[in-house]
């Protein structure tokens, strides 16, 4: 397991004309029999753990990750949002985003698959095997953030955030 503490800016951002170039290999996903990346546990605010393996959990999410004790503004309470337990992302996506793979973890998201995450292929309900766990597609979109800005750029949160960003579900 390697830890690290987010840390700052790079001025690597990608521009929009280099995202949009990218979109076709992110269509280019497999529809099926898609494979699990990187797992990445976020055991504290802005830390990260990237992990040979994990455990999912009905009641935890991700065990060990701090999704539990995490607010959410979309819940009517502020407490978690159940549908949003574990964040997926598509792995071509965040390659073509972050421009090196130890930035993946920067996005916040657990779970990085090459498979087609698109609204088309997995809509809400369907149910994915992750080895021994099933885990399940909701209608909670997970979109860019300041967080998101600071460490990808405004051109990749506009490309997440965008109707075709959301078509293709760019950040699952």
């Amino acid at each position: 397991m390697e830890s690290n503490r987010e840390g700052s800016t790079h001025s690597i951002h990608a521009t929009d004309d280099v995202l949009r170039a990218g979109l076709d290999e992110i269509r280019a996903s497999p529809a099926d029999e898609g494979i699990l990346r990187l797992i990445v546990r976020r055991p504290r605010p802005d830390e990260r753990e990237v992990l040979d393996e994990a455990r999912l959990d009905l009641a935890e999410g991700l065990v060990g990750d701090s999704w539990r004790t995490r607010g959410s503004s979309r819940s009517a309470d502020g407490s978690p949002h159940p549908d949003m337990q574990l964040n997926l992302m598509n792995a071509r996506a965040i390659a073509l985003i972050a421009r090196r793979a130890d930035r993946w973890p920067l996005s916040g998201d657990q779970l990085f698959v090459d498979l087609d995450l698109s609204a088309a292929n997995l809509p809400p309900g369907t149910r994915l095997a992750l080895g021994e766990a099933v885990i399940e597609i909701t209608s909670q979109p997970h979109t860019g953030c300041r967080k998101f800005v600071e460490r990808f750029g405004v051109d990749a949160m506009k490309l997440v955030n965008s109707p075709l960003g959301r078509e293709l579900n760019l950040r699952g």
